[in-house]
């Protein structure tokens, strides 16, 4: 049964809220922090908004609207990388490595020599090519210097929590294709102002 149709239009709303929130806070801070809260434990990450300003806002934003929300690890290289940020609800649902940026499609790389994919625990977009940013990302499970160039950094794990559960995610059984064979969830997702917050 749909929503009356002034429910719906709060909600709306309240999403459209969200973004400029989220939007509004990251022209003004040089870095912010998320929280993902996931099956395995809280990933908390520091995203550089002064470095990277459009895919921070971006990000952010989709963090603030709830469309990461129970967005699955669908990808899990053991000694490389976890992937995800497609939407929980895909279409086609076979396909998890759809996503969508706030402006619909896909924006423009943001290159910073000084933002390298040099430690476990960058976090990065993933992506199709140049020019081709959306909503998935990846976090490291070591260095990956070959991606430098290629792929914007835009954040890192923080906190001692941070580190567990990324051992735990990165020891998930994969399948032959790299795929999870229990699942990883985001299940919900907190933004924080301050990049030291709780």
């Amino acid at each position: 049964m749909r929503a009356p149709t002034a429910l719906r239009r709060q909600q709306h709303q309240t999403t459209t809220q969200q973004f400029e929130f989220a939007i509004e806070t990251t022209r003004q801070i040089s870095n912010m922090s998320v929280t993902l809260h996931t099956n395995l434990g809280d990933l908390k990450i520091e995203v550089f908004c002064e470095s990277v300003p459009k895919t921070a806002e971006n990000f952010l934003a989709l963090c603030a609207s709830h469309y990461y929300d129970a967005s699955p690890f669908h990808r899990l290289i053991p000694k490389f990388m976890a992937q995800t940020g497609g939407p929980a609800h895909p279409s086609p649902p076979d396909n998890p490595k759809g996503g969508r940026s706030i402006w619909g499609g896909v924006f423009e790389d943001e290159i910073r020599p000084a933002l390298k994919h040099g430690a476990r625990g960058v976090v990065s977009m993933a992506n199709k090519g140049p020019g081709t940013n959306g909503s998935q990302f990846f976090v490291l499970f070591d260095k990956a210097p070959h991606l430098d160039g290629l792929n914007t950094v835009f954040g890192r794990i923080i906190g001692d929590d941070s580190t567990v559960t990324l051992g735990k995610i990165e020891a998930v059984e994969v399948d032959r294709k790299n795929r999870p064979k229990e699942p990883v969830v985001i299940e919900r997702v907190t933004v924080h102002a301050n990049p030291l917050a709780g």
